[in-house]
């Protein structure tokens, strides 16, 4: 029973004894920026990949020799490959959309 005192009581002087000198002023250009960085990163990331399952498709449709099943997983993986790629750059360009009307609506921030 005391121990649960103890730490409720910690915890209640650790929350008044907070200092609010650490705290960031609220830039929301800062913020914007680092979140369209970083949806830059994974659209290059995903455009590598897409890239290699292109290129893994594209050797096992040229070396099926035939094999219809071969030829239907090389068929697929290209299509959705095509597809995943289709939708990540959909995604960047509503998000760069989505950023400038947030932009007009609310000012730069800054």
């Amino acid at each position: 029973m005391n121990k649960i005192i103890f730490l409720q009581s910690l915890f209640i002087t650790s929350l008044v004894v907070a200092a609010p000198i650490l705290a960031q002023s609220a830039d929301v250009s800062k913020i914007q920026n680092f979140i369209q960085n970083l949806i830059q990163i994974f659209v290059t990331l995903s455009g590598l990949v897409a890239t290699g399952f292109f290129v893994w498709g594209g050797i096992g449709y040229i070396t099926s020799s035939g094999n219809p099943e071969a030829l239907d997983r090389s068929k697929k993986t290209i299509l959705y490959s095509s597809v995943g790629l289709a939708i990540v750059l959909a995604a960047f360009v509503l998000s760069n959309i989505v950023a400038q009307l947030a932009t007009g609506a609310f000012g730069s921030g800054g």
